[in-house]
Formats: C-alpha cells, structure tokens, sequence
C-alpha cells in the first residue's frame, strides 16, 4: 500500500490514518493477532488499562519487532485512576505491562464529569509526560467543554480526542473543532454496527464503484474526513484489507452521502460522556 503521512496535531505529532484496535483481543490469540497486524503495516495500535490485554498487545509488538518499523502504542488511564496518587501509579502500571520505556501515547479514556476529577487526571498525564513515562497525551470521549477546561487549568492542550464516531454518528461538530484545535480525532467502534451499516444501498453502491468492502468504504470515509479509524480483526485477511482501505479515494460527494446516514440517536449504546461514568 501506498505510504500515507497520516494526520498531524498542533504540536507536530503525526499518526496514520488507519491503526489496530484491540478491545477483546487478549492471551496469545491477542498477541498474535497485534503481531500479524504490524507485519501487515500497523504503525498504531490502540489498548487500554480496562481492556486487560496491554500485556498481551506488548508481547504482539515484540513478536513483531523483526519488522524493525517503529509503532505507537496507545494505551488509557481509567475512571477508577484519575485522582493522584493513583494516576501515576495506573500509568506506571500500563507502562510495564506493555514492557516500554515510555508509553506512545497515553488518553484518559472517559471524562467521568459527575465523579469530575478529570482535570486532576489530565494533570497526571501531564506530569507523566515531563518525567518521560509517555511521549505523547491526549484523551478519549471528552466534550468541548472538557477540553476547554483541561487547557485553561495546565495550559496543555492534547494531541488525541478518541470519540465514537462511524456513520450514524458522524459526529461533524467535534470533527471540525478538533480540526480548528489541531486536536486529531480517533474514531472507536469506526465501522459501528457492522452488519446494519454494510446493507445500507449508499454504502454498497459506493463499494461496487470502488472495487471494495463496505467497510473499507467507511473506513475510507472516516480518512476523507481526516479522522484516524482503529478498527479491529484477527483475520490476517480481514486486517490487510482495512490497512488498504486508505488507498480508497472518495469523491467529496461520495462522502456527502455517508455523512448523510448520520441519525440523531446515532450511538451504538448510552455512551453520552456528559452523563457516562466508567471506571
């Protein structure tokens, strides 16, 4: 496949446009499968504290180290973490499970406004980045009013909002803020509900136009927007073509189309993250 510069923050950080997600990939089915992936081109792959595989997604990322290909290591600080002292601790822990010297790139995975100690949290991050436990800070399924309020109180801005976005929740508000913010957007669950997208007629038409999947279609639809989709797969197949899906070029109108299946109940479950706790 072609090599595509990707996306890149405010601060110059750049990741590519399609990385491996990894929720549910766990043991040595798990490292398998993330150590297939880079050898098919991965460069980002993306866990969590909560997921319980980080161990597993470190072992996957030295299986494949033959590869010689740098990769970012995503790893998420839980709800349960955000107050200090635990926030360095949890970031510490995730840091040996993935057996690295410093963590890629570190998100608080929700904000948790009720429990509101999210501004501690980011802190935490902040503070990990300085002493060299992570490279890289961002957060995940935080509003406008979230990030707003972590910059104004630490003066750091982060490089990654991870939200739910496919196309029944487009989710064009926080995409074209995060794009004034230089603020790159990462899209979870980046094909939604799979089998309920991929029969819908715009989806199938613009496959057949293209030579491709439906879900290479959407996920070359989340690039034309210039959100980074982290789809996931243990099919070596499965996982190629999705890495190929940025090769796809969709019209601005072809994109238009898919936007278009955007519903205003669009979430795939009661994840609003002005009202979600998760721990």
């Amino acid at each position: 496949m072609a090599d595509h510069a990707g996306f890149t923050a405010h601060n110059g950080f750049s990741l590519p446009p399609i990385g491996f997600g990894t929720y549910r990939l766990n043991g040595d089915a798990g490292a398998d499968a993330v150590s297939a992936a880079i050898e098919a081109g991965y460069r980002l792959i993306d866990t969590a504290f909560n997921y319980e595989n980080e161990g597993a997604v470190g072992r996957g990322v030295r299986l494949a180290s033959a590869t010689g290909a740098p990769v970012i290591v995503t790893s998420k600080l839980p709800g349960r973490h955000h107050e200090a002292p635990a926030n360095r601790h949890s970031i510490e822990e995730s840091r040996a499970r993935l057996g690295v010297d410093a963590i890629g790139l570190h998100l608080i995975h929700w904000p948790n406004p009720v429990r509101d100690h999210y501004v501690e949290a980011w802190q935490g991050l902040v503070d990990a980045q300085e002493r060299g436990a992570v490279q890289q800070i961002g957060v995940s399924n935080f509003l406008p009013e979230h990030l707003e309020r972590i910059e104004a109180a630490t003066g750091v801005r982060p490089v990654v909002n991870q939200l739910e976005v496919h196309p029944y929740f487009p989710q064009e508000d926080a995409v074209a803020l995060h794009r004034e913010l230089g603020i790159i957007t990462e899209a979870w669950s980046p094909i939604g509900r799979a089998g309920e997208i991929f029969d819908e007629p715009v989806i199938r038409e613009i496959a057949v136009a293209h030579d491709a999947t439906p879900a290479q279609v959407v996920l070359a639809w989340h690039v034309a927007r210039g959100v980074v989709a982290i789809p996931r797969s243990q099919s070596a197949q499965r996982q190629r073509e999705n890495l190929a899906a940025a090769d796809i070029v969709l019209d601005d109108a072809e994109v238009a189309a898919i936007t278009g299946l955007g519903r205003a109940e669009g979430r795939l479950f009661a994840a609003d993250p002005a009202t979600r706790e998760e721990l």
